[in-house]
């Protein structure tokens, strides 16, 4: 393990630090040291105290002369010096030392056997360790493809239980007492103050995003899945959290590749990690089936109300937080892609929750409008996704994942405008946010018509409708899509007050410019934005 100024390292001896145990025993673990409990359904429950989601304020990435070039400085990617890193280190590390057990997972992230980085993960909580177990690729299960002899690239120490003293959090020019730190150079990850397991999850991801691009691989803040039929039909759906990914991607006529993070490498799309991280408020069997069984044994519910004598989980309840999730392996939804690659893909769907309720539900990019959504990423901030959040916010978000970018917009946005050129696919944008008028007056677009025009996209039909520009956005809409009424396709017929859509939509595509000012950009694509 790397070394750190001032810092002991950490004590991984085998009498105290339990590596890579099964699924059962870290349940088990959980259980007896009161972390969790189990559900009816055999899921283990775990509250995750009062951050209940990502707190992207308290993030810090190391800043050092190799790096610093190669990043893309601001509220997102915020630095810490080499010396505070380090000290966070200790801190962490001291409390880790002062635990009577330990746990760690030595397991990938990365599908693809020629681009992968081995993670390993430290903690004293089993359930953290769990749900590494979960999300990340295991040693020797139907996910790893490799010849077994595992490496050693990325650390997280998660401290989650230590929380900074204010005079910590002085010595380390912090105002709260919460740190995910982050070093490239020494590829390792601090966690203080915060349970959230998310933390955990996209500390890699954006390891990899920084990681991968120096290997060819275009790192994506999407879900993807394969035709059953056709392995060439591939489809990428990218958004961010809320936005549909988890869901649209879960098809019983589809195999499912991954739910959230994946690289298009050489030779097509691969999955970053060996699990998913769904949202289950409002879940139901109805709705979504496929997720709904994967919550069973093995599977780790956060922050989900259960029924004290019955041990039903009641998905409808929000009162913890808006933001309650589920993981399992992604082998528990039936027909999975094992292990978790694809082709190059023949659709690429952009997913937007549109909190105006005036963006279509379903448009038909250009080359040149692709680049522009992609690099705006307008999207929702949905309730419970960030500490702070309680409704609905827009916002933009750089390649539909700007808190796990460390890199420039302008990078990323290049891969993806080259395959798509290179393989031909063809682009969409989705929305999946309201209709009928913004957040608190619309309601959200069916679920039901929502799948009717991703089977559309799919299958090729829509590529063929005769389209329409919106007036405002320029956005090919098309004229219809089997099983979604007319009226839904076309925003302002929505509405009850036309004036009142218009004047929303004027607003909204001011901010599509004012945003798309901060990034160089062509003049075609430039010119691929709303026109109002």
């Amino acid at each position: 393990m790397t070394q750190f100024a001032n810092s002991p390292a950490l004590d991984l001896s085998t009498h105290r630090c339990l590596k890579n145990l099964a699924p059962a025993a870290l349940i088990e673990y959980a259980i007896t040291a009161g972390e969790g409990r189990l559900a009816a359904n055999g899921a283990l429950v775990c509250m995750t105290g009062d951050r209940t989601g990502r707190s992207p304020k308290d993030k810090y990435l190391e800043d050092t002369p190799d790096i610093h070039d190669k990043i893309d400085w601001g509220k997102v990617n915020q630095p810490i010096s080499p010396e505070r890193f380090d000290r966070a280190h200790q801190i962490a590390v001291e409390h880790l030392n002062s635990q009577p057990r330990l746990f760690a997972f030595e397991g990938w992230a990365g599908a693809d056997v020629n681009h992968r980085l081995g993670v390993q993960v430290i903690t004293e909580q089993a359930w953290h360790a769990l749900f590494a177990s979960t999300l990340f690729i295991r040693q020797g299960s139907a996910s790893d493809a490799g010849d077994g002899n595992w490496q050693h690239d990325w650390t997280i120490i998660n401290a989650g239980r230590r929380r900074l003293t204010a005079e910590e959090q002085a010595e380390l020019g912090l105002e709260s007492g919460l740190l995910i730190a982050q070093s490239m150079a020494k590829k390792t990850v601090v966690i203080l103050g915060t349970e959230y397991a998310g933390e955990i999850k996209k500390s890699i991801f954006y390891a990899m995003n920084f990681d991968m691009p120096e290997q060819g691989v275009f790192p994506m803040h999407c879900s993807a899945n394969v035709a059953n039929d056709d392995p060439k039909n591939v489809a990428l759906f990218f958004g961010l959290s809320g936005t549909g990914k988890t869901t649209l991607s879960a098809d019983p006529d589809r195999a499912l590749i991954g739910d959230d993070e994946h690289g298009w490498g050489p030779n097509g799309v691969f999955n970053f990690e060996g699990g998913c991280y769904a949202k289950c408020i409002k879940l139901s069997k109805e709705g979504e089936p496929q997720i709904w069984d994967a919550i069973k044994f093995g599977s780790v519910l956060e922050n989900t109300v259960i029924d004290d004598e019955t041990r039903v989980p009641d998905y409808d309840d929000g009162s913890i937080t808006e933001n309650t999730r589920v993981t399992y392996p992604v082998d528990f939804i039936p027909g999975a892609k094992i292990p978790s690659v694809g082709g190059h893909p023949t659709n690429v769907v952009f997913l937007t929750a549109d909190a105006f309720g005036v963006l279509p539900p379903v448009s038909k990019l250009t080359p040149e409008q692709a680049a522009y959504y992609f690099i705006n990423g307008y999207t929702s901030k949905l309730a419970g996704t960030e500490a702070g959040v309680t409704e609905p916010q827009p916002n933009f978000s750089a390649c539909f994942g700007s808190p796990f970018m460390p890199r420039r917009p302008t990078e990323y946005a290049a891969m993806l405008t080259e395959r798509i050129a290179k393989h031909g696919a063809s682009v969409w944008l989705l929305n999946t946010g309201w209709t009928g008028g913004p957040y608190g007056t619309g309601s959200r677009f069916s679920l039901k018509y929502t799948r009717a025009m991703v089977s559309a996209i799919l299958d090729g039909s829509l590529a063929k409708a005769k389209c329409t520009p919106d007036p405002v956005f320029g956005l090919p809409i098309p004229e219809s899509v089997p099983g979604v009424p007319s009226e839904v396709l076309l925003p302002r017929n929505t509405w009850a007050d036309g004036a009142a859509y218009d004047a929303q939509a004027k607003k909204l595509a001011a901010m599509f410019r004012e945003n798309a000012a901060k990034f160089p950009m062509s003049e075609a694509v430039m010119g691929a934005g709303p026109k109002g």
